[in-house]
């Protein structure tokens, strides 16, 4: 494990005068001064203990939404490590720069013997440890061999100055609980904790951890000490959404915040219950919001109606998470499709990533990087449409009618307007959608720049109203005269 430095604390000197002090008869002057002392020393203690809280806060840990690219949508459960060396490769050549930082394996990467298009449940080849905790599969992972787990490709990914990230299933593996593996840190063991309640129905690895008993909570800690161990920055926790499973949820969070490393937490997949959006945003730094998103228009026009509900609940720290981004060159190994570019038109692409930054959802690339064409890489480099993502705020739908779609944000640092606009309309001809200026709180001749092009439009009074073409959108940034 990585030796974290400790924290330094200073200090502020919280003066103190005899008017803080009470009145004592014939109280001497050595006792007021060990009054004042021991006070001063309480308020500096409780200093301390609020500024510790406050750097220990996850929230501060994805203070703007997460960015970065997972193996999902191109190769299933099957990448290699050969394959996530060359997509954190590229990121640091063609992305870096513009904000992109996070590497993810997706699922089942303990699985040495795992298949395209579905899983194989018929024969798997796990890998555990003697504590019942998956290891990387050496012949996909080959420099995980000797027991180094995934820290050797986690200390390539930092060399980089990029991150590193892991799915996982909730729960403790079956495999475990057959052959009732101890439970480090505890004297119980794996079929102690275990629960056939709530097993996953479309995986079938993992049985429920069952908060309160001895080893439940010990077992979560002893998972992510091994993954601060390797270096973890990001967890993606599967089944935890349909149903919400809350105790699950609040031992996975107690165990991270005991490594003293910051992981950030994804929780997936499927539209997690609104009931529960309270509790996730408490205890997660994003969470799912639709079930597995791919390249499908009818998929994509949905979230329109998706990032209406959840708008309420997004917060710095705390974000809705519209799922990855099938652009790009995906199906390679993946669960659903063939090897190809995405089906996604250019208009529906500049659809999918406008929506999702004007809604400041996460960002994952799910295309194979070192695959990707000049307009894809395009459309992940531009740097005014992600300063929208990353620090625009107060926003909202503004309107949805016949002609289209409108969403808003502020500039808050310099009073300006972004607005994006989408036709999702099937007909072959642009639309027009006007935007009332006065609504936006200009009432005179104001400036408008396209984000996409990062070209000035000129000046405009009353009304804007760019034609957008069918499954396109815009997105601009108004400005005072």
């Amino acid at each position: 494990m990585t030796k974290m430095k400790n924290e330094r604390y200073v200090d502020r000197g919280v003066r103190i005068n005899n008017s803080c002090l009470p009145k004592v008869k014939k109280a001497s002057k050595a006792r007021k001064k060990r009054y004042a002392v021991g006070l001063t020393f309480l308020l500096s203690f409780l200093l301390f203990a609020t500024t510790n809280a406050q750097q220990k806060d996850f929230h501060s840990w994805a203070a703007t939404p997460p960015m970065g690219w997972n193996s999902w949508d191109c190769f299933g459960p099957t990448v290699v490590e050969a394959e996530v060396k060359a997509n954190a490769d590229y990121m640091a050549k063609n992305l870096k720069a513009s904000g992109w930082e996070y590497i993810i394996v997706d699922i089942r990467w303990y699985v040495g013997n795992d298949k395209a298009h579905g899983y194989n449940e018929t024969d798997p080849d796990y890998v555990l440890d003697q504590y019942g905790r998956f290891q990387p599969a050496v012949n996909r992972f080959p420099s995980a061999a000797g027991g180094k787990g995934f820290k050797p490709l986690a200390d390539y990914i930092h060399s980089k100055g990029l991150k590193f990230g892991i799915h996982i299933m909730r729960g403790i593996p079956v495999e475990a609980v057959k052959r009732n593996l101890p439970i480090l840190g505890s004297k119980a063991t794996a079929k102690d904790i275990y629960s056939t309640d709530k097993q996953c129905k479309w995986l079938k690895d993992m049985y429920t951890v069952v908060a309160g008993r001895d080893g439940a909570q010990e077992y979560y800690n002893s998972l992510f000490k091994l993954y601060a161990s390797w270096g973890l920055d990001f967890v993606k926790v599967d089944d935890l959404s349909r149903p919400y499973h809350t105790a699950e949820v609040e031992m996975i969070r107690k165990a991270i915040d005991l490594t003293g490393r910051k992981i950030v937490l994804s929780t997936s997949p499927g539209e997690t219950p609104l009931a529960s959006a309270p509790h996730v945003q408490q205890h997660a730094n994003m969470w799912r919001t639709v079930d597995d998103f791919w390249d499908n228009w009818k998929m994509l026009q949905e979230h329109f109606d998706v990032f209406a509900r959840w708008n309420a609940y997004r917060a710095p720290g705390a974000w809705p998470d519209g799922d990855m981004l099938p652009i790009g060159k995906i199906g390679i190994r993946a669960e659903r499709g063939n090897p190809r570019m995405t089906a996604f038109t250019h208009d529906e692409q500049y659809t999918l990533m406008t929506l999702w930054t004007i809604f400041r959802s996460p960002l994952m690339f799910g295309g194979n990087l070192p695959d990707n064409d000049a307009f894809t890489l395009s459309l992940l480099n531009n740097k005014e449409v992600l300063a929208v993502l990353k620090y625009s705020s107060n926003n909202k739908e503004l309107f949805r009618n016949a002609s289209g779609i409108a969403w808003v944000a502020d500039d808050a640092k310099t009073g300006d307007k972004y607005v994006a606009l989408f036709n999702p309309a099937d007909g072959d001809e642009p639309v027009k959608i006007a935007v009332q200026l006065k609504e936006l709180g200009f009432n005179s001749a104001c400036k408008v720049r396209d984000l996409w092009s990062n070209k000035d439009l000129g000046k405009f009074t009353g009304e804007f109203a760019p034609a957008i073409n069918k499954h396109g959108t815009g997105l601009y940034r108004i400005s005072a005269k």
